[in-house]
């Protein structure tokens, strides 16, 4: 799982395992060590919300997804799930959460678990 943070946007990306692990499970995490702490990225099913949801504490990103949209992402063409949260103090913070492709550039990264890019045959 990647997870990319900018400005008032977080993006969480996985790979074809990780999203299978999610719709299977329920929950799937990351973890990042440092010399005196970990940063734990997860991202758990929710009878809950009904949008994608972030809370930030201490350490840990938790993101929540609708259980409806986990039912059959893993076996359908949908790229992700994207939504606005309202912040306390009047701000918007961008969510998505979307399934990884191969990077059409070269790249020393791992991509064997993820999706073909649906570009790939337009070139």
């Amino acid at each position: 799982m990647k997870i990319r943070i900018r400005g008032n946007s977080v993006r969480f990306r996985l790979t074809k395992s990780e999203v299978s692990e999610l719709c299977r499970a329920g929950y799937f995490e990351e973890k990042t060590e440092f010399d005196t702490s970990e940063f734990t990225y997860a991202i758990k099913a929710s009878a809950v919300h009904e949008n994608l949801f972030v809370s930030f504490n201490g350490n840990r990103i938790l993101l929540y997804i609708p259980n409806i949209l986990l039912m059959d992402w893993d076996t359908t063409d949908r790229v992700g799930f994207y939504h606005n949260q309202s912040l306390q103090r009047g701000n918007m913070l961008k969510l998505t959460l979307e399934k990884d492709f191969m990077c059409m550039d070269e790249t020393t990264e791992d991509q064997s678990d993820n999706y073909p890019n649906p570009k790939a045959g337009t070139l």
